[in-house]
């Protein structure tokens, strides 16, 4: 039996009538959010639960919020939502920001969504959005978040996307986008400060006008994708500090060595087969060059490319000679590509393990090898003597990097030694690390390093640099140091090595390194956890603070050397490797006598067990260089002698203070007592017969009884 027209349409009529005092008191925000509700299929969470349509407004809604009573956000994150997303949404007048970041959301993006015009962020991080991205986004002027990543989008990038002006983060990596960058990319979004399009299929050439985003912060990550042709020069116009990853497309030809791409190690560059020249292995075919490398503006040459006059030049001093100049760049290429090998070495074994299963033979069964960012000390304790480490090891609970970011992270050279090289490295987020490579030996020795290196990390005092973290494998050794900014005693006794200005510190000044340098070695002495010998202590290895606080470094570095190198480092070895870059002397030194064996203890050249009694004299001669402002090697006419030596002449000569004392401190003779108590607990110090000189306790309670401690 069938219904007639009008009945149907009296039923309708009268359903409609039924719902209309339940409906009409809502406005109509919350009708376009109740069509929002109807699509979500699933709720698990029930956080959509009091969105009802008695309420006259939907301002008290979960995940709504509302300024003078019109929504302006919808935020709803991780609540396992699934479903898909209306054009409604776009009819929210006041809509400024939309998070629906990891929940399940499925199809396409409607193009009526982008009729909300005053979108300023639209976050859909980790969902399962498909399709392409309609050309209506350009409708956004003010849209400044646009993080689409983790999803299935698919197609090119809509030309109407550089209208989104405004934009400050646009994030879509993880998705199947294709094709190339729309024209004006780079320059249209000057405000940009992050930049990721990783894992994705972006094929073309990088937009030769990417270097005008000047405002990039952090990693522009172009990886994973498919770009081709030459690394635009353009790239190096980015910020210095910004990290550029270019890891595996196509591209080819030289690597530009300018600005933020210049002292970049291998790692931003793996997976493109067709790259050449430095900091990669492979040269460039004859004929082909990048810009050439420059000199970081922190570089320092060494001391034998500088002569006397202090500007490199043979001549007049109208510059650098042009052997000079080549030989710092060299100079400069070698630090670099040293730099880019450890990282690179560091890199591949990191990631070579990750996500990956080793299948065991022994009766263990199947292990995982452990992925390079687990951070977790309990698991690498846990490792026998025979496994590789893979991971960067904190010895500190404030440890915040990881791994990654020290590869990624800008590297100068700081030193040399017998004992490896050290770098200084700035972390994205602008923290500073010392790392010291130790050496590629050693690799059966795992345990008994990683007891060595966790015991010099529990050692803490304000005198004494803090070791925060470490990294093993057979190939790399790494110590991760707090790096201290105002450089070694040295620097600050005698001056930096090719530079004129030069402020020598003051009395006071002195007085307080000498006793931090004191109380360091106490702790070391007497409360350390294995009551440590520093066994190699020089000014070189006192580290100056921001206050000018002395900061001991390099304790125990000896036995870590000697585990990670695999072969002992003798004495000798270390006097023959003391010059570094920043030293500077007033003589030539003879074979016999070098500047770092002037603060050796007599005995030191006769055993290699070293004794507290060794560093005793080497605080003594430290407190003579500070006092007399003279090297450790001092030239008497024709005779070359060591500092102590000199001294002793001096006093048995009856010369004079005013001829000991360093002359900048010759306006301070009235601090002439003090100059004199620290002069006899120098020479107490350096007595020839080990058992005559005090503990580094009595030195400490020596410079307390007889020097203020209130500066004048």
């Amino acid at each position: 039996m069938g219904v007639s027209p009008s009945l149907l349409y009296l039923f309708l009529f009268l359903l409609f009538y039924a719902f209309v005092p339940l409906v009409s008191s809502l406005n109509e925000e919350g009708f376009a959010l109740l069509s929002f509700k109807s699509s979500i299929r699933e709720d698990p969470e029930g956080c959509l639960s009091n969105w009802n349509s008695s309420d006259p407004n939907p301002c008290s809604w979960n995940g709504i919020t509302c300024r003078e009573g019109v929504v302006i956000s919808l935020s709803i994150p991780k609540k396992r939502l699934a479903g898909f997303l209306p054009s409604a949404l776009g009819s929210l007048p006041s809509l400024r920001h939309m998070n629906l970041r990891n929940n399940r959301l499925f199809g396409r993006l409607p193009p009526g969504l982008f009729a909300a015009g005053g979108l300023q962020s639209l976050v859909l991080y980790g969902n399962f959005l498909s399709g392409p991205l309609p050309q209506e986004i350009g409708n956004l002027s003010y849209l400044q978040t646009l993080d689409l990543s983790r999803n299935a989008f698919d197609g090119s990038i809509p030309s109407s996307l550089v209208q989104c002006m405004r934009l400050k983060s646009l994030i879509l990596s993880h998705n199947n986008f294709t094709s190339s960058l729309p024209d004006g990319f780079g320059s249209s979004f000057l405000a940009l400060e992050k930049l990721d399009l990783s894992y994705n299929g972006f094929s073309g050439s990088i937009p030769g006008d990417i270097g005008n985003l000047s405002s990039l912060q952090g990693t522009v990550d172009l990886s994973h994708n498919l770009f081709s042709g030459a690394i635009p020069a353009s790239l190096g116009n980015l910020p210095e500090k910004v990290y550029i990853d270019l890891t595996y497309n196509n591209l080819s030809g030289p690597i530009p060595q300018n600005g933020a791409l210049e002292n970049r190690g291998p790692t931003a560059f793996i997976g493109n087969p067709g790259l050449c020249g430095p900091p990669l292995k492979n040269p460039c075919p004859t004929g082909v060059s990048s810009s050439g490398p420059s000199v970081p503006t922190n570089y320092m040459p060494p001391v034998s490319q500088v002569n006397s006059n202090g500007n490199g030049s043979s001549g007049s001093g109208k510059g650098l000679s042009r052997t000079v100049v080549a030989a710092i760049v060299v100079s400069d290429v070698v630090g670099i590509g040293i730099i880019a090998m450890i990282f690179y070495l560091c890199y591949r074994r990191a990631t070579s393990s990750k996500g990956k299963e080793e299948s065991g033979t022994s009766k263990k069964g199947t292990k995982r090898r452990k992925e390079c960012m687990c951070f977790r000390k309990e698991e690498s304790e846990a490792l026998s003597e025979n496994i590789e480490q893979y991971d960067l090891v904190p010895l500190d609970r404030h440890v915040s990097f990881d791994l990654d970011e020290l590869l990624k992270a800008s590297a100068f050279v700081l030193g040399k030694s017998g004992m490896g090289i050290v770098y200084k490295v700035v972390l994205e987020d602008g923290v500073i690390l010392a790392v010291r490579r130790l050496g590629e030996g050693g690799s059966q020795r795992f345990k008994e390093f990683q007891m060595e290196v966790e015991a010099i990390g529990k050692v803490r005092h304000p005198n004494i640099v803090t070791l925060r973290a470490y990294y093993w494998s057979a190939d790399e050794k790494l110590l991760i140091y707090d790096y201290i900014p105002n450089g070694n005693l040295t620097a600050a006794i005698h001056g930096r090595a090719g530079t004129m200005a030069f402020t020598p510190l003051s009395w006071d000044v002195r007085l307080k390194i000498m006793k931090g340098i004191a109380k360091g070695l106490t702790f070391l002495h007497e409360f350390s956890p294995k009551k440590y010998v520093h066994g190699d202590l020089k000014p070189n290895n006192v580290l100056l603070g921001l206050n000018m606080e002395p900061y001991i470094s390099d304790f125990g570095l000896g036995r870590l050397a000697n585990i990670a190198g695999g072969s002992p480092l003798l004495q000798s070895d270390r006097i023959a490797a003391e010059k570094t870059p920043n030293q500077q002397s007033d003589v030539t030194s003879s074979p016999f006598l070098t500047r770092g064996s002037c603060y050796h203890a007599p005995e030191a050249l006769k055993t290699l067990k070293p004794s507290q009694k060794w560093d005793v004299y080497s605080y003594g001669v430290i407190l003579l260089e500070m006092i007399s402002g003279r090297s450790p090697l001092v030239l008497l006419e024709t005779l070359e002698m060591d500092l102590v030596r000199w001294v002793q002449f001096c006093i048995e000569e009856k010369k004079p203070l005013l001829d000991v004392l360093d002359p900048s401190l010759a306006r301070e003779i009235d601090r002439e007592d003090e100059i004199i108590a620290l002069l006899k607990i120098a020479l107490a110090c350096v007595q020839a017969n080990p058992e005559k000189r005090p503990s580094m306790r009595h030195v400490v309670d020596a410079l307390d009884r007889f020097i203020s401690s209130k500066p004048r």
